[in-house]
């Protein structure tokens, strides 16, 4: 990374400037802008989040938001209602209280004397999807969007669900999203308004898990706020980006797909994080990339970034499985358009034998061999599974945020309690780009089942590299609106769509699918134990194959990134994660601890920063726990404790938040305590029930 410390335009900062709405609330903001601004207007670009300005996303914000004031634009970083130094209280995400809160803030930033009227919005995860939900209700200041690693559907591709599964990263997210709505304003802004605000907070903490887990089918509550049930509501221009290590990987292609504005689509090897930080690497210029939209779009600049492909992706090689790469080998690659004409389908049939072969008519590829036609193969069979319920040890993170230890690891252990099917050696390279599907004849022995499906790289030397995975709540294999229960040993066709991914397959290499009925700890199991049946030979995987594209070796380059610098700072308990996988050698049960910023006396590990003499601390512990032959045994906790202080003024925030099961019910406990010094402010407890609602 460049750190460029001298710009076109001399930046001014406001480290806090209140936006006023129309009820009387007051939104907190940081600005940047060009210190000629007040003569000379210039558009501005907003990212609009919950994270906390003053001390949560500091490190990230300025090397975005100076960089971008440096190069002529107004730059502000506004935290939402209810959260940093904002009035009032989160109820929830992406409220209609949100959105509204966020078309006011557009219009009072596009009045003011420094803003020529014309306003971006951009932002990473919540806010990537908060700028399409806001551009969906089309206020008039807002000309254009940056998307990053976000979604269009809130039920389909988030935190909480997954093919009607339910994703343990609902409660990890929930814990740490309850734990951050608990944390006061700094009195250093709001003054001695601080305490009151802060219990008001506190007496009003939803939770947020629950909110979310009753809402276990896709009904009105997750509609609201997914832009994918109408893209038609966009009217401006949309850059979406994303990465193949996070865990939003589908939105972007579905964004070029629905909308109708002009867009461009960009996805490299990234985790959650934006592609000038980019790990995997490369990292790229991606502030610069902004510069080029912001410039077309916000100052009527010919940048030629309208003039390039729509869809640019990083092609990923094959390599052998880790669950860290600095840097993941591939190339870059781009479609006209998308979805692209060249693309092909080829289909692979699920033969008896273990066998995947391509079928007669499902498309051809030299690379996959047809192979013979014995009697494993050419004989419908029917193989059951009924996997161990801890299959899915080396799923990695449903999110990786570019840290050790989140991606998938060899996939030998989980394939080894799978129904698994593969092809014979490559002849050449295969390469995919999009989603791959899986189409199945099965029969369950039980009305309620799941099913997981990934699609694997066997190298030579027999390490199996996960390349994309789906699961399947099987009583919504009609859709998420109206789940139905399986009818047991009925057989019917389902179909399961894996991520999109961009892989391209060596030769001499195998390609493999794997299915299993569970997935743990990346989502929880079924409330019993299923056998499903598969009939071979009228099951089937659709492979999205991207012919070769000679116009790729003359894409331009991206250049090497650079921002800011970001704020002076120091590490006063330097800690990273520490990453335990435990099984009782007495009852077999297995237990998985994650510990983020834990130090050694079991306190979080601190930092200061300078700028605001102002030391904190954040630890996560998240502990998951099954055994692996009983479907009611699962159980998960986040525990987190929170330290802020200066001088005489310091707070203490302990958060624990868990969930276990029975056959019928969720059964969800919480707790927060905040003391000020040494003395308690507020405590208090819940214990929820929640009906298991088809899951």
């Amino acid at each position: 990374m460049r750190i460029v410390q001298t710009f076109p335009h001399r930046v001014e900062e406001v480290e806090n400037l209140w936006i006023p709405l129309g009820d009387g609330t007051r939104l907190a903001a940081r600005l940047w802008l060009p210190a000629d601004a007040r003569r000379r207007p210039v558009p501005a670009v907003v990212e609009y989040l919950p994270y906390r300005k003053r001390d949560g996303t500091r490190w990230r914000d300025e090397p975005i938001h100076r960089y971008l004031a440096g190069h002529g634009y107004a730059a502000l970083r506004i935290d939402l209602r209810g959260t940093g130094d904002s009035d009032g209280v989160l109820a929830d995400e992406y409220t209609e209280q949100e959105l509204a809160d966020g078309e006011e803030a557009l219009a009072w930033i596009a009045a003011q004397d420094w803003c020529d009227g014309g306003v971006g919005m951009m932002g990473i995860s919540w806010g990537g999807i908060n700028a399409l939900q806001v551009a969906a209700r089309r206020p008039p200041a807002l000309k254009a969007v940056i998307s990053v690693c976000s979604t269009d559907d809130r039920y389909a591709d988030d935190a909480h669900f997954m093919g009607g599964c339910l994703l343990n990263e609902n409660l990890i997210w929930g814990a740490i999203l309850f734990t951050y709505a608990g944390q006061p304003p700094d009195p250093d802004i709001v003054g001695e308004r601080w305490r009151r605000i802060w219990l008001e907070r506190l007496e009003a903490l939803p939770l947020y898990p629950e909110i979310w887990l009753r809402h276990q089918r896709r009904d009105a509550y997750w509609r609201h706020g997914s832009v994918a049930e109408d893209y038609a509501r966009i009217g401006v221009p949309v850059l979406a980006v994303g990465g193949w290590a996070d865990g939003y990987t589908n939105a972007v292609p579905r964004l070029l797909a629905g909308l109708k504005v002009p867009r461009k689509g960009l996805v490299g090897p990234w985790a959650h994080v934006y592609p000038h930080e980019g790990v995997p690497g490369p990292a790229i210029g991606f502030l610069q990339e902004t510069l080029r939209w912001w410039d077309h779009w916000l100052r009527g600049r010919d940048t030629g970034i309208m003039d390039e492909p729509m869809y640019r992706v990083w092609m990923q090689d094959s390599v052998r499985p880790r669950s860290f790469y600095a840097h993941r080998p591939g190339r870059w690659v781009a479609e006209e358009m998308w979805p692209s004409p060249r693309m092909e389908e080829l289909r692979l049939d699920l033969l008896g034998g273990g066998r995947l072969q391509v079928a007669a008519g499902g498309g051809s590829s030299g690379s996959v061999s047809s192979g013979g036609d014995g009697p494993d193969g050419a004989q419908e069979r029917r193989l059951t599974v009924s996997s161990p319920l801890g299959v899915g040890g080396a799923a990695g993170s449903w999110c990786g945020f570019g840290i050790e230890g989140e991606l998938p690891g060899d996939q030998r252990e989980d394939d080894a309690g799978s129904l698994v099917f593969e092809t014979e050696p490559l002849a050449e390279p295969l390469e995919i780009l999009g989603e791959a599907r899986a189409r199945l004849a099965l029969a369950a022995d039980l009305p309620q089942a799941m099913l997981a499906v990934r699609l694997n790289d066997v190298a030579p030397d027999g390490s199996v590299a996960r390349v994309s995975y789906g699961l399947l709540n099987l009583t919504h294999r009609r859709g998420h609106e109206r789940p139905e229960a399986l009818i047991p040993g009925r057989e019917e066709e389902v179909e399961v769509s894996l991520n999109d991914a961009a892989h391209s397959f060596a030769p001499g290499h195998r390609i493999r699918l794997a299915l299993s009925t569970g997935y743990w700890p990346m989502a929880w199991p079924s409330p019993a134990r299923a056998r499903l049946t598969l009939r071979t030979g009228a099951s089937s995987l659709l492979l999205p194959v991207r012919p070769p594209r000679e116009a790729d070796a003359a894409l331009p380059p991206f250049p090497p990134p650079e921002s800011a610098a970001p704020p002076q700072s120091e590490d006063l308990q330097p800690e990273g994660v520490q990453r335990t996988v435990e099984v009782s050698p007495e009852t077999g049960e297995i237990t998985s601890i994650t510990a983020y910023d834990l130090a050694a006396d079991g306190e979080p590990a601190l930092a200061r920063l300078t700028a605001l003499g102002l030391e904190l601390g954040h630890s996560i512990v998240e502990t998951f726990t099954l055994h692996p032959d009983d479907p009611l045994s699962p159980r998960g906790e986040v525990v987190q404790q929170v330290r802020k202080g200066r001088g005489i003024w310091r707070i203490a925030i302990d958060t624990r938040v868990a969930l276990s099961c029975d056959a019928a019910t969720f059964h969800l406990e919480a707790e927060i305590t905040a003391r000020e010094g040494e003395r308690t402010l507020f405590s208090r407890s819940w214990r929820q029930d929640i009906p298991r609602n088809g899951i």
